[in-house]
C-alpha cells in the first residue's frame, strides 16, 4: 500500500535572469516555470502537454536538477530534491532519470555507446571492468539492440538506435522515475512507435514511473494516465486522460484538442482559432494568462489570476469561467463575443 505519490511537486518556479547593459545588470525575468504543483503516482505515466515555450521541458529539468528551481518543493518519496546536498542528489538521481529529445546531442560523439554506459555505471558505484560491460550487453538487449552494438560510436547509429540507446543509458541505474522529454519528436513517424511500444514494455518490466513531456497529444492519448495543460509558465487542467479527452474544461485544452487532425475526412470538427499570439514570459499579462486569446474572457480573467482547484469531476482546473467567478453581466459579455467571433470565422 502506497504512502503517498511518488513525485510531488509544489510551487515550482524557474525564473531566468535578463541581463542587459555593459555591466550585466539583471533587468527583468524570464518566467519559465511559475508556480506549478501536481503529483505523480508510482506506477503511472503523468503526461505534460502544451506548446512549445510553455515550459514543460523546463519543468522536467527543474524536478531533476538540472537546472536549479527558483523556488517551490519536489519530494521524491518523502524527500525534498530541492533542498538535497550534492553528495545526496547524486544518490537520488539514481533513482531519477532523464530520456532527452534529440539523441544525438544528448551522447557524447567521442565515446562508444557502451564505454558511455559503463562510465555511469563505475561513477554511481554500480560495476566497472568485466561486470559493467555485462551490464551494459544487458540493458542494450533489454532497449532492442545487440551486445555488440556497444563498440559503435554515436554517429554509426539510425535515429531510432540512438534514441534505444539513451534509454538504455537512462535505465543502465534502475530507476523508478524517468522523465521523457519529448522522446519520439526528433524520430520519423514510422519508429515513432516502435519507441512507444519500447517504453510500454520497460514500465510494465520495471515498473516505472514516466513524467512524460509532449506536444502531440494524439501520441499523449495513447500513453497517459493523466494529462497536465500548461500554459506561459502555469498549469491550466490536470485531469484523468479519458475526462481530458471526453469533455476538457479549459478554453486552452479545448482549443488543443481541437487542433489534433482526423483520420475520417468525412468527420469535421468545429476549429477554435485562438486571436493573437503567445504572451512573452519575460511579460506576461495580468490576470489569467490566456485571457488575451480566449474567445470567452471577461472582465474577471483580466484583473485575477485563476486558482487551480477542483472542479465538480475531481479535476483541477485553473479558469474563472469553470468555477463561476463572475457575475451576470460578465456572462452575457462573454456569450455576446463568442457568437461574434462564431460569425468571422463563418
Amino acid at each position: 500500500m502506497s504512502n503517498g505519490p511518488l513525485l510531488s511537486v509544489k510551487g515550482l518556479k524557474k525564473h531566468f535572469p535578463i541581463k542587459s547593459g555593459v555591466f550585466g545588470r539583471t533587468t527583468g525575468y524570464v518566467l519559465a516555470v511559475d508556480g506549478v504543483d501536481f503529483d505523480i503516482e508510482e506506477g503511472e505515466t503523468f503526461a505534460l502537454v502544451g506548446e512549445s515555450g510553455c515550459g514543460k521541458s523546463t519543468t522536467g529539468q527543474a524536478i531533476l536538477r538540472l537546472t536549479e528551481p527558483t523556488a517551490g518543493s519536489v519530494v521524491y518519496r518523502g524527500e525534498d530534491v530541492v533542498a538535497a546536498s550534492d553528495k545526496r542528489l547524486r544518490e537520488l538521481r539514481k533513482q531519477m532519470q532523464i530520456v532527452f529529445q534529440d539523441p544525438y546531442s544528448a551522447l557524447n560523439p567521442r565515446m562508444t555507446v557502451g564505454r558511455a554506459i559503463e562510465e555511469i555505471l563505475r561513477v554511481h558505484g554500480i560495476a566497472q571492468g568485466s561486470e559493467a560491460r555485462r551490464k551494459v550487453g544487458r540493458i542494450l538487449q533489454t532497449c532492442g539492440l545487440a551486445p555488440y552494438h556497444a563498440n559503435r560510436y554515436p554517429h554509426e547509429f539510425s535515429g531510432g538506435q540512438r534514441q534505444r540507446v539513451v534509454i538504455a543509458r537512462a535505465l543502465a541505474l534502475e530507476p523508478k522515475l524517468v522523465v521523457a522529454d519529448e522522446p519520439i519528436s526528433a524520430l520519423d513517424v514510422s519508429i515513432q512507435s516502435q519507441i512507444l511500444n519500447l517504453l510500454d514494455d520497460l514500465q510494465d518490466k520495471f515498473g516505472l514511473t514516466y513524467l512524460f513531456i509532449s506536444h502531440d497529444l494524439s501520441v499523449v492519448k495513447h500513453v497517459a494516465d493523466r494529462v497536465g495543460v500548461m500554459y506561459l509558465g502555469k498549469l491550466v487542467e490536470v485531469a484523468d486522460k479519458r475526462a481530458f479527452y471526453d469533455n476538457p474544461m479549459h478554453p486552452y485544452s479545448e482549443a488543443l484538442l481541437a487542433a489534433i487532425p482526423v483520420s475520417n475526412p468525412k468527420l469535421r470538427r468545429r476549429r477554435i482559432i485562438l486571436s493573437g499570439d503567445v504572451p512573452s514570459p519575460a511579460n506576461p499579462p495580468p490576470g489569467c494568462p490566456f485571457h488575451t486569446r480566449c474567445p470567452y474572457a471577461m472582465r474577471v480573467c483580466r484583473e485575477k489570476v485563476p486558482e487551480l482547484k477542483h472542479a465538480p469531476d475531481g479535476r483541477r482546473v485553473a479558469c474563472h469561467l469553470v468555477h463561476g467567478d463572475y457575475s451576470e453581466e460578465e456572462r452575457r459579455d462573454a456569450e455576446q463575443e463568442v457568437e461574434r467571433r462564431k460569425a468571422v470565422e463563418a
